[in-house]
């Protein structure tokens, strides 16, 4: 029989002395019994995510935040004023994706699978939807934050087969070998040096698209290096990175006669600023070419309406819907310190 967690909010309203006593606290219990307890003087903010059934975000003073998983989760007990950011939603995932990286997942759950990257010490490293049909990876997308993005380990380098994946529809180190294409990640191996079991499992092929190395290396890295700094001015940056799968934005050759070669690469980011309590998003959008390319990086911002426009998905759905319309529809390149040349 499958053991299913209990996990609940205790809202405390009691006037008592007691209730007084425990005002804006946080307490966390985990499945080792060990028991985490936030006080205010340590914590500015609580997000809740779904009624806690998806975990738990305290956002802490020291301009640090800890996540804790549902499936770590035995009780939480919080009094103050959190935030559950599916209310007002009609378009959230209804499904495990929840969280504010997630984009709307496929309507076909039997040719579409979601996939969770996790570890006990650090949480999600990240998620990605693969598409069977395509033999591809729809997207991935991760958090940036003080607590996970520490420098405590070096590239692995040990690429593999995803074993979630059947078989039949993986890539494989076959589908890359002298192909001409790079296996490029998506959620890079330098955002995740916390910990060696998270950064090994950013090698996963089931975290890469095929890539010309002159883009993979080049336009597609410096882009990821300029990601890094804006997580560090926000308390957390939700990263979606893709390429296009779609038969009208995949090349008419196959990488070895297998793998979609995409024309085209692409990042989704939405920041959240805890000072100010608002978010700030942007789309950036690539051609997948041996071409040179502008270092000007605000050519490739477009906002992310236009980003949905693009590629049919809908990102960031498990905003509320009047926070997702307004980030959505804007493209504020000073908050990004991006410059164009138009």
């Amino acid at each position: 029989m499958k053991r299913y967690l209990l996990l609940f909010i205790t809202l405390l309203t009691s006037m008592t002395t007691m209730a007084q006593e425990k005002k804006d606290t946080v307490i966390i219990t985990l499945q080792n019994g060990l028991e985490v307890r936030y006080t205010s003087d340590l914590f500015d903010r609580v997000q809740i995510i779904y009624n806690l059934k998806y975990g738990v975000k305290v956002y802490l003073k020291d301009g640090k935040s800890k996540d804790y998983l549902a499936s770590k989760v035995v009780v939480a007990e919080y009094n103050g004023s959190g935030q559950d950011v599916t209310d007002n939603n009609r378009n959230r995932n209804l499904y495990r994706a929840k969280l504010l990286e997630y984009p709307h997942l496929a309507e076909d759950e039997t040719m579409n699978q979601l996939i969770i990257k996790s570890t006990p010490d650090y949480g999600i490293t990240f998620s990605l939807e693969w598409s069977y049909a395509d033999i591809a990876n729809r997207w991935t997308c991760y958090q940036m934050h003080a607590g996970n993005m520490a420098k405590n380990v070096t590239r692995t380098n040990s690429f593999k087969e995803d074993p979630e994946i059947p078989a039949q529809y993986r890539s494989k180190e076959s589908d890359y070998s002298e192909s001409g294409f790079t296996r490029g990640h998506l959620c890079p191996s330098a955002d995740r040096l916390c910990s060696r079991e998270q950064n090994t499992q950013t090698f996963y092929l089931s975290n890469m698209q095929p890539q010309y190395d002159k883009h993979n290396n080049g336009l597609w890295n410096n882009l990821e290096q300029k990601i890094r700094p804006w997580a560090e001015k926000c308390d957390t940056l939700y990263v979606v990175k893709a390429a296009t799968i779609r038969s009208d934005q995949v090349y008419s050759f196959k990488c070895n006669n297998r793998l979609p070669v995409p024309k085209y690469f692409y990042m989704a980011l939405l920041a959240y600023n805890k000072s100010t309590d608002d978010y700030e998003a942007i789309g950036l959008w690539t051609e997948h070419n041996k071409n040179d390319y502008s270092k000007n990086y605000g050519d490739y911002a477009i906002s992310i309406d236009e980003l949905e426009e693009r590629t049919g998905i809908d990102f960031f759905c498990n905003l509320p819907d009047d926070i997702e319309d307004k980030v959505e529809k804007n493209k504020n390149l000073k908050y990004w310190n991006l410059t164009t040349t138009k």
